[in-house]
């Protein structure tokens, strides 16, 4: 198939229990968002190990490059209070 007649590529997160994060799951093909859902679903959550999907048009997704990376990040080294170091996390907290 050429590329003008290829379904667009979408890019999947996955949720895989209540109070986590969604991640990267993977990519696939499809016309519409219904349509990448629905596959996304049967590709990535075959033995029920999600509940919530995320599709996303990878056109639409905006990236930092890794080359970039000291540039890019290089005004958050002088906070230093936004690194956990200086909180304690109570023990009953899960998931961070």
């Amino acid at each position: 198939m050429s590329s003008s007649t290829e379904w667009p590529l979408w890019e999947v997160f996955v949720r895989s229990r209540r109070g986590l994060s969604h991640t990267h799951a993977g990519s696939l093909h499809a016309p519409d968002a219904e349509m990448a859902l629905r596959n996304a679903r049967d590709l990535y959550t075959r033995r029920n190990e999600g509940v919530s999907i995320w599709v996303v048009p990878s056109a639409h997704i905006t990236a930092s490059s890794p080359d970039e990376k000291d540039s890019f990040f290089e005004p958050s080294a002088d906070k230093p209070y936004r690194h956990p170091t200086f909180y304690d996390i109570p023990e009953g907290v899960k998931h961070l």
